[in-house]
């Protein structure tokens, strides 16, 4: 049984997959996934688990270099982008684009893992960096 790392199977083959510029979403219980984009469902009520625990941890195991948020979160959930700031390591690159931008830009990424938040534009597309 593995002790250390991602223990969930679907995210660590993700991880485990990932290339320079390869890019994972994290979202909320309410953002649609793209039919041709594996879901990987974390929800088990709602609220659980939380977007920002879910964030941290990916950040622990992957390099990112940039994320996209949807503009709206700006207004609209300003409390989760502070947060959302707070664990950024300073070097990563903040990109805003509308939330239907957004919406758009999940088709590209490799995975969308969702998460039990329900609070409002707790969406990220992080975009993986090098490690050298």
């Amino acid at each position: 049984m593995k002790k250390h790392g991602i223990l969930n199977s679907q995210i660590a083959k993700v991880v485990d997959d990932l290339g320079h510029m390869d890019m994972v979403t994290i979202g909320d219980m309410g953002l649609p996934v793209p039919a041709t984009v594996p879901k990987i469902d974390l929800a088990v009520k709602m609220g659980e688990p939380k977007f920002l625990t879910v964030l941290t941890d990916y950040l622990q195991h992957v390099e990112v270099e940039k994320v996209i948020l949807a503009e709206e979160i700006k207004t609209q959930n300003e409390t989760m982008l502070t947060e959302i700031k707070r664990f950024l390591p300073e070097q990563v690159e903040i990109e805003y684009i509308s939330h239907r931008l957004f919406k758009e830009k999940t088709n590209e990424t490799k995975a969308v893992i969702r998460t039990g938040e329900a609070t409002p534009y707790a969406n990220i597309i992080l975009v993986s960096g090098v490690i050298f």
